[in-house]
């Protein structure tokens, strides 16, 4: 099992920090969206997240929302994100990390959506609106499978709920940078680096920063306090825009802001 945390670590020992690339599965096909995240890696991105289509994406913009929308109608179902994980994790050597909201974990079996995932290779999940207090069930699945687990904190957390998500995530704890949805923004709120400060505080294992970043300056400037910068929405736009090899270009360039100088 290829987990994030050793890559996470091997990046910031040999350059300034991780980048983490976003797509989700079966946009605009699922051909495509498996030969899209083989091109981000092969372009510099060092671990991947495959997100799950879902009907009610409260966490995500309108880039996102509308890639996901598609995919549904052409009839995605859940058995695709295992079949794409499996598909990437033959082609490439990075980690992959399934992003999904709760209730199709649910509804297919936690217990067995653990088995499955380690089955088709992956690391693991991240849970955007699952909180340590209420993840009992995956927690123990992921115990007893080894999968990563990552929550999230968001500038708003309170010091119980940071060493919550701290105590229970596995891999790195996802750090929101700006309140709202995903979507690339012209700057990356400084309330990022604080909220990485506490998390650092509380002893995460890791602290990587999404939403909102889209350049290469903004990787490097995430990179300058974070273990790793997650960018989603402006490579989704890019595969919609420009297809496999637009979103493969974005991936080089944004690698360009992991570099040491």
């Amino acid at each position: 099992m290829r987990t994030v945390g050793p890559v996470i670590r091997r990046r910031n020992d040999e350059a300034k920090g991780a980048l983490i690339g976003y797509l989700p599965v079966g946009f605009p096909t699922l051909d495509e969206s498996v030969e899209a995240a083989v091109a981000l890696v092969e372009n510099g991105v060092d671990v991947l997240e495959l997100g799950l289509p879902y009907s009610d994406p409260v966490m995500d913009g309108p880039v996102i929302q509308a890639a996901t929308q598609r995919a549904l109608a052409n009839g995605f179902r859940l058995a695709d994100g295992f079949e794409a994980v499996r598909r990437v994790t033959e082609r490439t050597d990075a980690p992959v990390l399934i992003m999904t909201y709760w209730n199709p974990v649910v509804q297919y079996g936690v217990d067995r959506f653990a088995d499955d995932l380690v089955a088709a290779g992956g690391a693991g999940l991240i849970t955007p609106d699952l909180i340590p207090d209420e993840a009992g069930p995956w927690i123990a699945a992921s115990e007893r499978t080894g999968l990563d687990r990552v929550f999230l904190a968001a500038p708003t957390s309170t010091d119980a709920r940071i060493r919550q998500a701290v105590e229970a995530s596995r891999g790195f704890v996802y750090a929101v940078s700006t309140m709202g949805i995903t979507g690339a923004r012209t700057d990356v709120d400084q309330a990022a680096r604080t909220l990485v400060g506490r998390l650092q505080a509380a002893g995460a294992p890791a602290s990587c920063v999404g939403l909102g970043i889209s350049t290469a300056a903004q990787v490097a400037e995430v990179l300058e306090y974070a273990d790793g910068a997650i960018v989603g929405s402006a490579l989704v736009k890019a595969l919609a825009d420009g297809g496999v090899e637009a979103a493969g270009a974005l991936a080089a360039e944004l690698a360009r802001g992991t570099r040491a100088e």
